[in-house]
This record gives C-alpha cells, sequence and structure tokens, in this order.
C-alpha cells in the first residue's frame, strides 16, 4: 500500500488517543476518530517506518456502540464530539480500556514495594478495585452542558458564504460551522452565539480571512459559572478599519446594548472587547477594554469562591473538577502540619483547597494574570497561608529554598518539562500527586519518575469531557523505602 490508496475495513480495536485500527492487506492500519465496530472508508495519508496512518473519509456501516441519534446538527462534521452517539456508560469504558492499556507498562515495570504491593506482571492484571493499582474512571456528574468556557471563530462553511461563528470543521483549516445548538455548553452559550452571529450579519462586517489577514471579527469568548450563573463575553477583533457606514464605537456600543437585552438564565456581568493583531489563529491579548459591567466573574467550587478573568485558567467541567480534585486530596492523604508544592497551579484551585488542612501550600504557575487571580481568591477566601510565584516552574525551582513534604503536579497537555523533572525528582518527598489532561504525556513522564525511585500506587480516571474522546488521569508516586 502507498499514500492516497483507499483503505475499508472494520475497526477491530482502538488504542490512545482515539486511534482505531483496522486490517488491510494483512496490515494494520490506524484511523483516528473511529469507534470500535465501525465499517469504514479511509485513505492512507500517512507511511512511515512501516506505520501506517488513514484519514477517515466515511463511515460505511455504524458501530453496535452507536444507540443513539447524533444530538446535534454539526455531527459528525464538527469533530468535537465524537462519542455523542455511544451512551455514556459505554463511553466511559472505552476511556477506561485506552487508558489502562496505554498505561499498563508503566504498572507493569513498577518496581518493587517491599511487603506492600507487588508487582503486575502483565498489563491483563491492570483491573480496577480496591486492591489493584488502576481504579477505572470515575464519571462526569453532568453529562451535556457542563463545559463553563468556550472559544468561538468568525468565518464561513464555505468560501465567500454568509458568516458563521461557532467552531472548526473537522480536517478544515478555514470552514467554521455555525455552533448554536452545542450540547456540551448550556443553553445561554447558544442564545448569545445566534443573538451575535445575527448582529454582526445585519450590519455585514467582514471577519478576519487567515489568507489576506484582512477583515475584523476574529474570536468570540464566553465563559459562565456552573454554581453561579454569572457570564462574560469577550468579543475579539483586529484593530482594521470596519466597513464605510459606522465607527467602532458605535458597533460595539450596540454589539453591548443587545447582548444585555437577552434574555437568559444566568446573567452577564462583564462584556469586553480584545483588540488581536497576530496573524496565528489563537486567542492574543494586544489589548481589553471593558464594555460593560466587570472583567471577571465568580464560581464556587469545593465551598470556596474564585474570581476568574477572561484569560486565566480554569478547569472547563466545574462540577467534574470537584471529582477530580477529590480525587486528588483522597490520593495526596493527610497533609496536616505539611508544606505543599502546587506546581503548574493555574488559579490556584488545588491550593486553596488543600490549604485549611496544610500547614502552607506554595504556587508556581507561569501565568501573571492567574497568579494575580489566585492570590486575589486566596485573600478573599480568608486563606492566609497560601503564597504563589509566578514564572517557569523550570526556572522558578532553582530559587526555592523552601523543601516540600508532598507535590501535587497539574502540568498542561505537553506534561513536564523534561528537564524540570530531575528538580522534582531530587526533593526525594514522599508523595507526589500527578494530574494528566494528556495520558501520553504522563506515560512518558511516569518513565522518568519510576527511573528516578518512584513507583506507581493507584491511579484513577475522572471524565470531565463526555461525549470526547478526552479524559483527566490522577496518579499516585511514592517514593520507594531507601532511596
Amino acid at each position: 500500500m502507498k499514500k492516497g490508496d483507499i483503505v475499508e475495513g472494520k475497526i477491530e480495536r482502538v488504542t490512545f488517543p482515539n486511534k482505531g485500527h483496522l486490517r488491510a492487506d494483512d496490515r494494520d492500519v490506524i484511523v483516528k476518530n473511529t469507534i470500535p465496530g465501525q465499517n469504514v472508508r479511509a485513505r492512507i495519508n500517512k507511511k512511515k517506518a512501516g506505520r501506517l496512518e488513514a484519514q477517515l473519509l466515511e463511515v460505511i456501516e455504524h458501530s453496535p456502540l452507536e444507540k443513539r441519534p447524533p444530538l446535534c446538527r454539526n455531527f459528525p462534521a464538527c469533530g468535537g464530539c465524537l462519542y455523542q452517539t455511544m451512551e455514556y456508560a459505554d463511553q466511559l469504558k472505552l476511556k477506561e480500556n485506552e487508558i489502562r492499556d496505554l498505561l499498563a507498562p508503566a504498572i507493569t515495570l513498577n518496581p518493587p514495594a517491599g511487603n506492600e504491593r507487588g508487582i503486575l506482571q502483565e498489563p491483563s492484571d491492570c483491573s480496577c478495585g480496591a486492591d489493584g493499582i488502576f481504579e477505572g474512571i470515575l464519571p462526569s456528574p453532568d453529562e451535556s452542558g457542563y463545559r463553563n468556557k468556550m472559544e468561538y471563530a468568525f468565518g464561513n462553511a464555505v468560501k465567500d458564504g454568509p458568516l458563521t461563528l461557532g467552531l472548526h470543521r473537522k480536517n478544515s483549516t478555514y470552514d467554521i460551522l455555525t455552533a448554536d445548538d452545542c450540547i456540551l455548553v448550556h443553553p445561554d452559550f447558544n442564545a448569545i452565539v445566534k443573538c451575535v452571529l445575527d448582529f454582526f450579519r445585519e450590519r455585514g462586517i467582514p471577519h478576519f480571512h487567515k489568507v489576506t489577514h484582512e477583515g475584523w471579527l476574529r474570536h468570540l469568548l464566553v465563559r459562565r459559572a456552573a454554581k453561579t450563573g454569572e457570564i462574560l463575553v469577550d468579543l475579539v477583533t483586529t484593530s482594521q478599519d470596519l466597513p464605510d457606514g459606522e465607527t467602532e464605537n458605535e458597533v460595539l456600543c450596540a454589539f453591548s446594548k443587545r447582548l444585555q437585552e437577552l434574555v437568559l438564565e444566568g446573567s452577564i456581568v462583564g462584556i469586553l472587547h480584545t483588540v488581536n493583531d497576530s496573524v496565528a489563529d489563537v486567542i492574543r491579548n494586544d489589548r481589553t477594554d471593558l464594555l460593560y459591567g466587570r472583567d471577571y466573574f465568580f464560581e464556587q467550587l469545593l465551598g470556596l469562591s474564585f474570581r476568574i478573568t477572561p484569560f486565566s485558567f480554569f478547569q472547563t467541567n466545574t462540577r467534574g473538577a470537584e471529582v477530580l480534585y477529590r480525587t486528588a486530596i483522597d490520593f495526596l492523604g493527610d497533609v496536616s502540619g505539611k508544606t505543599v508544592f502546587d506546581l503548574y497551579t493555574g488559579t490556584g484551585t488545588i491550593a486553596q483547597v488543600l490549604a485549611p488542612v496544610a500547614k502552607k501550600v506554595v504556587g508556581v504557575e507561569i501565568v501573571e494574570e492567574a497568579v494575580g487571580a489566585a492570590r486575589e481568591n486566596a485573600a478573599a477566601n480568608g486563606l492566609t497561608n497560601c503564597s504563589f510565584i509566578a514564572g517557569d516552574v523550570l526556572k522558578v525551582l532553582d530559587g526555592l529554598t523552601e523543601k516540600p513534604d508532598v507535590i501535587v503536579l497539574d502540568p498542561p497537555r505537553d506534561g513536564i518539562h523534561p528537564k524540570a523533572l530531575p528538580k522534582i525528582i531530587a526533593y526525594g518527598v514522599d508523595r507526589i500527586v500527578y494530574i494528566s489532561c494528556k495520558p501520553t504525556s504522563l506515560a512518558r513522564d511516569l518513565e522518568v519518575f519510576r527511573e528516578g525511585g518512584y513507583r506507581i500506587e493507584r491511579i484513577r480516571c475522572v471524565d470531565l469531557f463526555v461525549n470526547t474522546q478526552h479524559t483527566e488521569v490522577v496518579t499516585l508516586l511514592q517514593k520507594n523505602s531507601g532511596l
């Protein structure tokens, strides 16, 4: 087989991250974004070192696991909710199996633990249950409407077509599908998308074109607190001139007024305008102006209040995050009288949850805005034993003289910087809890921890991303005795 060849076959199994495997000409072909049991047609697009990968062209026959109809009109073109035709119980089982198989080699190579748990001899021994290292997967409390943040793009679904506002078409750089019936978000999101799209269609204001770099509209950022119902709306545009007829100030005033008139279940507490003149297709903050209200909203999590700004990190599934952090706290065990390092702390959520029982918590985060929010949140929650440092973990650890008793790691998707790992291991703490949103990065980092004298004690998945292929994984690492 060669690049460009068309193959057909049944997806026999799926490995993380969502790589379907079919047999064609007695060869294993990987087809991403597929479900076990589907019969598919795909085109070979990569052939490297004997490995074949193909792009999905068509699902010829659906999987027996697909027991319900699509839940939005953009499925499957959007690609955001790959598993939405599966019952949630089946989604959880599929995710659990993928992560268990991915991490089985790391568990199998676990160093001996004296008279404690022995080594798992075979990957198949990584079973769920109180006596196993792999403890299965916990479901999200909400199966729909759980996302508290969405970044929508302006564009069109076809070249020179009408203005759209939503998400990228699967495997497309340019096509944007209007997402005003998305099941991942609260209905308030969909109402806002429809309102904003109608507003700019009426005025004929163009979107930013990625090829010509001309146009005004770029993105719409919406954040909504699950507990308080407070909403922030941020319109992201270029600084280019608008078409003749209205000034930028007139358009922004009318835009803000239209949103304020919208009837929602929650309440819009802030409307902002961010200027982004970067040619890259990302939301960059060159300047942000407040059009209405305030530039933050409040959310509640595990009994604490958090002040969240437009670009600060906060878990996208609030109620799911409570399950995630309870798992991390359970894994950490008793931290009374101990100093905790919370590395990659974001807005300091875990740090503040641990602070009431710990002696001291030190959070490190590279995003300065998030650190500012963490400090304000800790003060508002009456926590005096939390401190937060703005900077890269790799560099900050060199300047810290204080030593931790336990460490919490919640790094970005790419995992921990390879040069930071030895510094973390050098502290020699008894327990490390690693929260991962990208299990392949976790698997890579676990090998380094194993070589550094740590063994895996517990692993548990927590699903924060219903209907998608993503999940969080919490791992407890224990220092080997005598090391």
